[in-house]
């Protein structure tokens, strides 16, 4: 079982902004950063632009939920952050759990 923390502190994100490779698509950017330990961070990143409070909370929610079903297949010792985009708002959880699934496919972050 792998170790997974939280990316919390705002240098952390912006370590992770500066250093890391951004893929993204419609719904989802997605940052990675390898970092020298053999555990995984994860930081979720909503802006006010998506909307209210409850529905960037709801965006967060669903975010964790498709990231702790999926995390077993990703490789440690990188950092992650997911920032939603303006579309997400009116999109299903099966949507967003593709589309996370093929950014990390396409992140090349996936076990082998």
């Amino acid at each position: 079982m792998s170790i997974d923390k939280k990316l919390k502190k705002t240098y952390e994100f912006k370590k992770v902004y500066k250093y890391g490779k951004s893929i993204a698509d419609r719904y989802i950017v997605l940052y990675v950063l390898h970092n020298s330990s053999s555990e995984r961070k994860v930081g979720y990143s909503v802006s006010k632009k998506i909307g209210k409070a409850v529905v960037r909370n709801r965006i967060k929610r669903v975010f964790r939920e498709a990231y702790r079903h999926n995390k077993d297949k990703l490789i440690t010792g990188i950092d992650i952050v997911l920032i939603a985009r303006k579309p997400i708002v009116d999109t299903s959880y099966q949507q967003i759990d593709k589309s996370l699934n093929h950014l990390f496919k396409k992140a090349k972050i996936i076990k082998e």
